[in-house]
């Protein structure tokens, strides 16, 4: 497993504490969705405005904001429970980059964000929806694919993918390039 930094140790900490009383992850254990959460975006390089879509339990959002100090991270959750823990992890691991809001993406403003990343929010093809509306001319969506393709993308350039191992299951990240 990659090493977790200092903000994820305390997001493991809080999710081991509260994820059967508020329903964050399923049964098993809670390290699987740290190393996916990281292997996803660690070669991201990312800065600038992030939305991580249907945050949940705080993946990939948490590790986006605590790998990359220069990107500012909009942890958006609809839940008033799971908003309420990621806030709780954003304060207790001190992530000054991170914000949560608690609502949908229907709610954030058009051509707001460098960059789109989710895990389980909407099929890709839906996600490259909402990223084209969300997305500044030049920002990235990153697609994690479980199996499959990317998805047609019109009005998107290709501008990288990498892949991973996850328990014996291959993974891939698609980033795509919204075209001025």
């Amino acid at each position: 497993m990659m090493p977790l930094t200092p903000a994820e140790s305390v997001h493991l900490r809080l999710l081991e504490r509260w994820r059967h009383a508020m329903d964050l992850i399923g049964p098993g254990p809670a390290e699987p969705h740290f190393e996916d959460a990281a292997a996803a975006v660690s070669p991201l390089a990312a800065e600038g405005d992030w939305v991580d879509l249907g945050s949940g339990a705080g993946f990939p959002g948490v590790a986006l904001a605590a790998r990359f100090p220069a990107a500012n991270v909009l942890l958006v959750e609809p839940r008033q429970k799971r908003a309420t823990f990621l806030d709780q992890v954003v304060r207790e691991a001190r992530l000054q980059n991170a914000t949560v809001r608690r609502g949908r993406d229907v709610e954030l403003p058009d051509a707001a964000f460098d960059g789109v990343i989710a895990r389980a929010f909407a099929p890709p093809e839906e996600l490259v929806r909402v990223a084209a509306r969300l997305l500044r001319p030049g920002g990235r969506v990153a697609l994690m694919l479980a199996r499959g393709e990317a998805p047609e993308a019109p009005g998107f350039e290709p501008a990288g993918s990498w892949e991973y191992d996850l328990d014996g299951r291959p993974r891939r990240v698609v980033v795509l390039r919204r075209l001025p």
